[in-house]
C-alpha cells in the first residue's frame, strides 16, 4: 500500500503509514502505550499522542519558566501541514 500524498489529511492514512511517518521523523513508540510516541531533537524532546480524533504533542520543558506546552492538531489536517507543525518544534 503506497502511503497517500502529503496534502492528504491525516484520517485518510491507515495507521501503519501513520506509524511508518512517525518512524520517519525519528519518533519510538512506546511498547507500553502503543498510541504513545517520543521525539527527540537537538533543541526539544515531545510526547505524542494518537487520541481518537486529534493527535496530541506535549513538549517537555518547552517554555520559558521550563513548563511542559501542549498541543493538539485535529486528524483533518494534512501530513504535510502537520509535519510542518509538530516537527518545527515549540
Amino acid at each position: 500500500m503506497d502511503t497517500p500524498k502529503p496534502d492528504t489529511p491525516l484520517y485518510n492514512h491507515p495507521l501503519p503509514k501513520i506509524e511508518q511517518w512517525l518512524q520517519e521523523n525519528g519518533c519510538q513508540q512506546n511498547s507500553d502505550k502503543l498510541h504513545c510516541w517520543w521525539v527527540e531533537k537537538p533543541t526539544w524532546k515531545a510526547e505524542l499522542s494518537l487520541d481518537i480524533d486529534q493527535l496530541t504533542v506535549r513538549y517537555v520543558d518547552a517554555s520559558a519558566n521550563g513548563n511542559d506546552i501542549q498541543r493538539s492538531f485535529k486528524y483533518s489536517l494534512s501530513r504535510q501541514d502537520l509535519e510542518k507543525a509538530i516537527f518545527g518544534g515549540p
